[in-house]
């Protein structure tokens, strides 16, 4: 027997119809679909001190069920306190089931948790169709223990479509579940 995470069934049987009859496609395969969610977590602080880098792959890990990768700094840069080569960050690139999974818990589990939360904002659109988000505490994920945290973390979320505007994109993910401020007519 094999897993469908949860989300997509539902992209499958609810939201490709929706779809198709909002936009007017004639073949579900002109229906915008979810390609990718790229998670970044910048750490500048990481030029000081080596263990930052350490537990934000753990925290990352944890959150995304997937082991992430350190970002190396390209240039030096002596104001910075930077070297070339020197880890600055670490990212993640989830695709096909964990992705629609880390979705799932995103809008369900993790959103709802910030405090005064009333909706993400819908102009982080790019032109093309993808989708980019901050989050200013990674303690909003149920995954990390609050007692083993030495320092909040943010992180920079993009989802990756393959829509070829920007409201098809906003429909897509406002179909998913997103919660969007509605700012928009």
């Amino acid at each position: 027997m094999s897993y469908t995470a949860r989300l997509k069934k539902r992209y499958v049987e609810d939201i490709i119809p929706k779809m198709k009859e909002e936009f007017q496609y004639k073949s579900s395969m002109q229906v915008p679909k979810l390609v990718k969610i790229s998670i970044n977590q910048g750490l500048g602080d990481a030029t000081q001190d080596k263990k930052i880098i350490d537990e934000a792959m753990k925290d990352l890990a944890a959150i995304v069920g997937q082991k992430p990768i350190s970002i190396k700094a390209k240039k030096s840069v002596s104001n910075f306190k930077l070297r070339e080569g020197q880890s600055v960050g670490v990212k993640v690139t989830l695709r096909k089931e964990k992705m629609y999974e880390f979705l799932d818990r995103l809008i369900n589990v993790a959103l709802p948790r910030v405090k005064d939360f009333r909706g993400i904002n819908d102009k982080s659109f790019d032109g093309r169709g993808n989708y980019s988000m901050g989050i200013e505490e990674h303690t909003i994920f149920p995954e990390i223990q609050l007692d083993k945290v030495n320092r909040v973390l943010g992180m920079d979320i993009t989802f990756v479509t393959t829509a070829k505007t920007d409201a098809e994109s906003l429909a897509l993910l406002k179909h998913f579940g997103m919660p969007f401020k509605n700012q928009r007519k």
